[in-house]
């Protein structure tokens, strides 16, 4: 399982506008010229952006976007799930439907990752990669342990 380039740039575009938050809305050409990002991408991921409430958008001159709640109330979790990024390791995209309609084997392996991803994701706020960045050094972000999503039936096998 990778992250695509939708979450990627979605994840890197927010941070842009959450460093610029709070001084008017940014707009998307400057987000893209910062990030090195096509508009026209930005344009669509936005747009989910915005249909999620991530982001709010200002029509007009001198409009653009701002986040639509503070960033420490947004999670990465949030911004890649808004733009219908997949979190699954599971060939069956956790239908249950595997190997000839049943759960294969390693059903319960892939699913533990994806919540562990997921828990991961979700524990990490836009506004702790703003102050980490802020801060000019390599984020630290939070540890999870695995430890919670191993069953412990599977490991005996």
């Amino acid at each position: 399982m990778r992250l695509t380039t939708k979450g990627r740039f979605a994840v890197m575009a927010m941070v842009d506008l959450a460093m610029r938050g709070g001084r008017g809305p940014v707009t998307l050409a400057k987000i893209s010229e910062r990030q090195q990002i096509s508009l026209s991408y930005l344009e669509q991921l936005f747009g989910k952006l915005r249909r999620n409430n991530i982001v709010e958008s200002v029509r007009g001159p001198g409009g653009g976007y701002n986040l639509a709640r503070p960033g420490s109330k947004i999670s990465v979790a949030d911004i890649v799930v808004a733009v219908d990024e997949p979190i699954d390791a599971t060939k069956c995209h956790g239908e249950h439907n595997c190997q000839d309609g049943h759960k294969c084997i390693t059903h319960d392996l892939w699913m533990g990752l994806n919540e562990s991803i997921l828990d991961y994701l979700q524990a990490v706020t836009l506004q702790h990669l703003v102050d980490e960045s802020h801060n000019k050094r390599t984020p630290q972000v939070p540890t999870i342990s695995l430890k919670k999503t191993i069953k412990p039936e599977i490991v005996a096998a």
